[in-house]
């Protein structure tokens, strides 16, 4: 029985109860070793009546096999595997080595994984219980998180129990947990008493608590080695007690006075701590430790046997046994295991024994690791190949097939993000890769985690650096790598180092597959970007564009960098598809990182050409999927969006998705987006402000050309409102010149605008105007033609022609509301109120009060798609889909699919107007 803890099994109850009623949630229990985490997880189960339980728990040796603790823990729920999405089942069946897949994305695995305990909680409330979480494999360990961030009308609890000071840790970010102290003074008496049968008195309990620290597995383990008189009282406590660390030692003593063929067969048990009895029972035989040994070792109370499984008595045991053990005991140990699991069929298994068992160099045992690590990259276990391939290199003499091994590790690390762990071995690539293509390839890789993870500008040195010394014995690679440094420089990456990416690469020969064509031009495009010769850029990246529309299968090297190339361009339509392509593949593949990329890009469009519903539903999107994935960087671009949006739309969220994105900003290298991220954020404050000055101020830093066209009509505004005429004309020749050079209505409509702002006579003003408003009648861009709308009707209205300035405000407004842009709707009610036509509010539109989710929902039912297939493009369960469209159906008043279909879901006209 539990002794105690009545608050923390309140908590664990009260997650059970919300679990019965839809509503999911998951929690994390954590502590010193001994304290009771395992404990408090039996107790879970115990009262979880009702509930179909799920375990597994974290398993020390099983740490390099992917997805192994994931596997128990869904195995007695296969069945509804029939039930998923056919690529979530394909994907989970993969994982498993069901199936044989030459690869598949880990984040669709990770979507199964939440898809089948959802399928099984329609049948009955699940509790899922993870304990020694620290010891989970890493894959495992990453689809468990990615499930309970994700829980939400789902009947489903999930416990993880996880060792705090381990040198492994379980980071479980910003999931709920409960940290688990020592017991009271109270508690630890009904311990001691229980467990030596004396009723221990107060002075002595309390003295007993100040030295564990109430820790209860002490507290059980000196009741058993003190002696009656010296819990009685009677007799003094020893001056230093077997506690806390001291434990672990209290079990190696206990193991050390076991006779010698004992002290081997806990050995064999510790370096496998699968807990299958047949295949220790082998292997300590094989050392001479036969049934004799395992009396001993049960005897000795540290191991138990059932039902064919062995049980230490506590993690600690294993830790204690292992660690004190002589080098080549170990390896003895681990040998004689291999050999069993090559009778047992275990070949992965087997294999990281073999490992483990070899001293120095071994290129067979390497060779084998290779596999396993193929095997495992196959199925989505990033991490577990990087280990495989890392250990691999280890046992490596040559030093190309070390760099080689290296390399592959480094890129599993990047693809499970683990940003440092590649970083280093990627970096232990370049200094021992020979060949010029190998190195090439890992200076690559090197320069991608730099980029994204860290410095722009030493990643843009790194693939540069990288293009030019592979130049001459690989055309094709320098290319490519000059096109990234390139395209890192356009987003103000140029590290300064001399080396102009044009000068190393050479085009291709005139029958080259386009996608050689088309790198080559965008490399020349980005190129002339970077120098702010967009004259020259632009109609080489139109070139770009015509070589990748004979792609069909775009790679995810070309395709976003098409996509990069129209956001230069501000090609709204290019950008659209290229960005809409990628995200529709990443969807198809569950390419998780991919559509959180694709959504931030596309939203940065979206945000220009007034679809914001469309873009705070992307953002709000990429921002649950970047918590999900425990990489804070990745919330950077979601955040600024967010808090982008907020200052359009004046909503209320503003000061907290901004104080978050200057959080993750000031606390993580953000790479290739933080310049981007850095301007947006400015935007944001100049449109919040309000305030001519404050905008003025915040618009004069933004970095980015492209930013600036973004922002071109704030800026000419708040540039004249402060008099700063001069800062206007400067911005405003650029503007000019990327308007002749590209032939974007828009950017040509913008330039009229800044022209009439600083036009000296009002007829010249006026033609301009009109001349603005003649280009955005072609333009997507419906905010920034609503506010010439209202500079033109402002000008009208000043120059005492009321009834025409009338109808420039009214569209104004009218488009205003529609975008929920509040402040400009005020201003353009201001306006026409003074031109002497009264404006007054109505009923906002039931649909404006849709979350972004719940517009995300039903526009994807409205495309005509199932709740499963609208889980699956949202990385949800079918189940949470149900309950938006619920919401959904009560906002507008409707209860069925097809009354959906003839909704509209943009935002209606917020105002309507009266003479």
């Amino acid at each position: 029985m539990i002794q105690g803890r009545a608050r923390e099994r309140a908590v664990i109850v009260g997650l059970i109860e919300e679990a019965r009623t839809s509503r999911g949630n998951a929690l994390v229990i954590h502590g010193l070793p001994g304290v009771g985490k395992s404990t408090l997880l039996n107790d879970a189960v115990t009262g979880a009546e009702g509930l179909r339980v799920l375990r597994t728990r974290g398993i020390e040796s099983e740490s390099p096999l992917a997805f192994a603790a994931l596997h128990r823990l869904l195995r007695p729920v296969m069945s509804y595997t029939d039930r998923l999405p056919e690529p979530q089942a394909h994907a989970l069946k993969a994982a498993f080595g069901e199936i044989a897949t030459e690869s598949v994305d880990r984040f669709l695995i990770f979507l199964a994984a939440l898809s089948l305990l959802a399928e099984a909680a329609e049948h009955q409330p699940v509790l899922a219980v993870i304990d020694d979480a620290q010891w989970l494999d890493d894959v495992s360990a990453a689809a468990l998180l990615f499930v309970a961030r994700r829980l939400d009308a789902e009947r489903v609890a999930v416990l993880f129990a996880a060792r705090d000071g381990d040198e492994r840790q379980f980071d479980y970010g910003d999931l709920p947990a409960l940290a688990l102290a020592g017991v009271d003074e109270q508690t630890a008496a009904e311990l001691l008493a229980e467990h030596s049968g004396v009723v221990v008195p107060a002075e002595v309990t309390g003295e007993l608590v100040r030295s564990t620290a109430g820790n209860p597995l002490a507290l059980v383990e000196l009741a058993g080695s003190l002696s009656p008189e010296q819990l009685a009282g009677t007799s003094g406590l020893p001056h230093h007690l077997p506690l806390t660390a001291g434990v672990e030692r209290a079990f190696l003593d206990r193991c050390r006075r076991l006779p010698e063929h004992a002290q081997t067969w806990l050995l064999v048990a510790a370096a496998d701590d699968a807990g299958q009895l047949t295949t220790v029972r082998q292997a300590a035989k094989a050392l001479g430790a036969g049934d004799d040994a395992l009396d001993a070792v049960e005897q000795s109370g540290l191991l138990k046997v059932a039902d064919g499984r062995l049980q230490l008595r506590h993690p600690l045991v294993r830790s204690a046994v292992y660690g004190s053990a002589r080098a080549y005991r170990r390896r003895q140990a681990h040998a004689a295991l291999a050999e069993v699991l090559a009778q047992e069929h275990s070949p992965d298994r087997r294999v990281w024994h073999l490992a483990a068992a070899a001293e120095d160099d071994d290129e067979a045992v390497a060779a084998e690791l290779d596999q396993v690590a193929e095997r495992a990259r196959s199925r989505g276990g990033h991490e577990a190949a990087s280990a495989a391939w890392e250990r691999a290199a280890e046992l490596t003499l040559d030093a190309e097939a070390k760099a080689r091994r290296l390399y592959e590790a480094a890129g599993s690390a990047w693809l499970a993000g683990q940003a440092a762990r590649a970083r280093t071995l990627s970096d232990a690539a370049v200094a021992m890769a020979g060949s010029p293509g190998l190195r090439a390839d890992a200076v690559r890789r090197r320069a991608r985690i730099e980029w994204n993870t860290g410095s722009l500008q030493l990643g843009h040195h790194m693939i540069l650096q990288g293009a030019r010394d592979v130049a001459q014995a690989d055309p094709v690679r320098a290319r490519e790598m000059a096109m990234f440094a390139a395209a890192l420089a356009s987003f103000g990456g140029d590290s300064g180092i001399g080396i102009t990416p044009v000068d190393v690469a050479v085009p291709p020969e005139a029958g080259a597959p386009a996608r050689e064509h088309s790198f080559w031009h965008l490399l020349v495009g980005l190129h002339h970007v970077s120098r702010g010769e967009m004259e020259q850029g632009a109609p080489v990246l139109r070139a770009a564009f015509a070589d990748g529309a004979s792609l069909e299968n775009a790679d995810q090297d070309l395709l976003p960098n098409l996509g990069i190339a129209a956001l230069h361009l501000g090609d709204d339509d290019a950008s659209l598809k290229y960005h809409n392509l990628l995200l529709a593949r990443a969807r198809g593949t569950g390419a998780l990182i991919m559509v959180l990329y694709a959504l931030t890009r596309r939203a940065v469009t979206d945000v220009a050409t007034g679809n914001w519903d469309e873009a705070r539903a992307g953002a709000a999107e990429a921002l649950q999927l970047a918590n999900g994935t425990g990489q804070p960087g990745l919330t950077a671009s979601p955040l600024t969006l967010l808090a982008l949006l907020d200052a359009l739309q004046n909503d209320d969220g503003y000061a907290r998705h901004l104080a978050a994105a200057d959080d993750v900003a000031a606390n993580h290298p953000l790479g290739i987006v933080a310049g981007l991220t850095h301007d947006l954020r400015l935007w944001a404050k100049a449109v919040h402000s309000g305030q001519p000055e404050a905008a003025h101020h915040h618009l004069a830093q933004l970095e980015l050309p492209l930013t600036r066209r973004l922002a071109a009509i704030d800026f000419f505004e708040s540039a004249m409102a402060t008099g700063q005429q001069d800062e206007a004309a400067s911005r405003l020749a650029d503007l000019e010149e990327f308007a002749a050079a590209t032939g974007n209505v828009w950017a040509a409509a913008s330039t009229e605008h800044g022209r009439a702002l600083l036009a000296d006579n009002p007829a010249d003003a006026e033609k301009l105007y009109q001349l603005a408003l003649e280009h955005h009648a072609s333009s997507p861009r419906v905010f920034d033609r609503a506010r010439t709308q209202l500079a033109y009707g402002r000008f009208l209205r000043r120059e005492r022609r009321r009834v025409d300035a009338r109808a420039q405000l009214q569209a104004a407004m009218e488009t205003f509301a529609d975008l929920g842009a509040a402040r400009w709707e005020e201003l353009a009610g201001q306006e026409l109120r003074a031109s002497g036509r009264t404006a007054r509010k109505r009923d906002p539109s039931t649909a404006a009060t849709l979350t972004p989710q719940e517009l995300q929902v039903a526009g994807l039912v409205q495309q005509g798609m199932t709740n499963r297939d609208v889980a699956a493009r949202l990385f949800l369960s079918p189940r949470t889909i149900d309950f938006h469209l619920r919401n959904v159906y009560a906002k507008l008043g409707i209860s069925t699919r097809a009354e959906l279909m003839r909704q509209h879901l943009g935002r209606a006209p917020a105002v309507v107007v009266g003479s």
